[in-house]
């Protein structure tokens, strides 16, 4: 395994560092505040390819191999996890999950749109009553002449406030389905949602679907496809980007909390020179440098399409996101008053790293995919 990056990934971090320096870091407690992303970023996200970064150039895409994207994601979430979250949920969940399961009519219709940004998509698979537990599912559908029927409501929706597709997961008789509904389908309706502790510019919302009938070809996949194939594919593809997007978190409270340890004096010494704020570096550097490997092999695996990515992605989405709240909070403890008040950016990396515990797969649901794998004696580190 040679974790290096080539000389193109190296091209590549150095477009994304620069973008999101310019474009983006300067403006994101601003859109935490606002608690919305402007369609000028995501038209030139459009046009920067990123909001179709993994999909085939035949589509408009860039094609970037995983390790790419990886890094992609952990740029703009050094910088803004709503942003980032743009990127997990349109390109990640959505678009790539259309790649693989969608007819040849959907893929030629939808994803040139989706790569150039000109439409927004989002993935409607949590509910009320069902989060972790997608098998609590109660959007329902029922076969009427030929097209079906949705009824139900998705929540905790990202970015269905603005998508103009949105993948929507429900149960019928035939099992669990996923369809492709547009947002202007008669008896869907957008309910925005307010008071989020996190990634607040993500504008998020329920969906609420009301006799809102869709045709057959709307169906992505196969009827009964909705768990084993559709939702498990979309959540690895998302967990890979929360992974390297939870990287980015850590990595942008450990590089400020250097920074502030250089200029800030306590008792009449420079904060870098007190023993305790070099343990508190030492824990944090040693945390981000072992989700880099991590998030790095897993991007690695996926690339090979190797069976084994599956699971060093959750591994790599676990750790991750677990050391993205401890390095923010050890941030917010080294910044002192200073790093609880909304002035600088670690106030909202310590409340952005709470959720990513939470999504596309929580800590608890990830400590029993990882545990019963390596149980099973399906561990090649092992």
């Amino acid at each position: 395994m040679n974790l290096e990056l080539t000389a193109t990934q190296q091209a590549l971090r150095k477009e994304f560092r620069s973008f999101v320096d310019t474009e983006l870091l300067p403006y994101a407690n601003a859109y935490d505040k606002e608690g919305y992303i402007p369609l000028e970023l995501i038209q030139q996200l459009g046009e920067q390819g990123y909001l179709g970064a993994t999909l085939p150039v035949e589509y408009g895409g860039r094609g970037m191999d995983q390790l790419s994207y990886g890094l992609l994601n952990e740029e703009i979430g050094r910088a803004c996890s709503s942003t980032r979250s743009l990127i997990t949920v349109h390109t990640s969940l959505t678009a790539e999950t259309i790649l693989r399961w969608g007819t040849k009519g959907q893929k030629e219709h939808w994803l040139p749109l989706l790569a150039r940004g000109l439409k927004l998509a989002a993935f409607g698979l949590s509910e009320p009553d069902a989060g972790s537990d997608t098998a609590g599912i109660k959007t329902s559908y029922t076969e009427q002449n030929g097209s079906y029927e949705l009824n139900g409501v998705k929540k905790w929706i990202t970015f269905a406030q603005i998508a103009d597709l949105y993948v929507i997961v429900a149960r019928g008789e035939q099992g669990i389905t996923a369809f492709l509904v547009e947002r202007n389908t008669p008896g869907l309706t957008i309910k925005p949602m307010e008071g989020i502790l996190g990634t607040r510019a993500s504008m998020i919302a329920e969906i609420h679907l009301k006799h809102c009938v869709v045709p057959a070809e709307n169906i992505l996949g196969r009827k009964g496809w909705g768990l084993p194939q559709i939702v498990n594919t979309a959540l690895d593809n998302g967990r890979y980007s929360v992974a390297c997007g939870s990287l980015g978190i850590a990595r942008a409270c450990l590089e400020d909390s250097i920074q502030y340890a250089k200029t800030r004096q306590q008792y009449g010494q420079l904060l870098k020179d007190h023993q305790l704020t070099k343990q508190k570096i030492t824990n944090m550097v040693t945390e981000v440098k072992a989700a880099t490997l991590l998030c790095r092999n897993a991007g690695f695996l996926r690339d090979k399409k190797d069976p084994d990515s599956i699971i060093q992605t959750s591994l790599a989405k676990y750790h991750a996101s677990r050391i993205a709240n401890t390095v923010a909070a050890d941030a917010v403890q080294l910044h002192g008053a200073l790093g609880c008040h909304d002035s600088i950016s670690i106030q909202r990396y310590f409340r952005d790293a709470r959720v990513m515990e939470i999504i596309e797969g929580s800590t608890e649901i990830q400590q029993i995919l990882i545990a019963d794998h390596s149980i099973a004696g399906l561990d090649t580190i092992l």
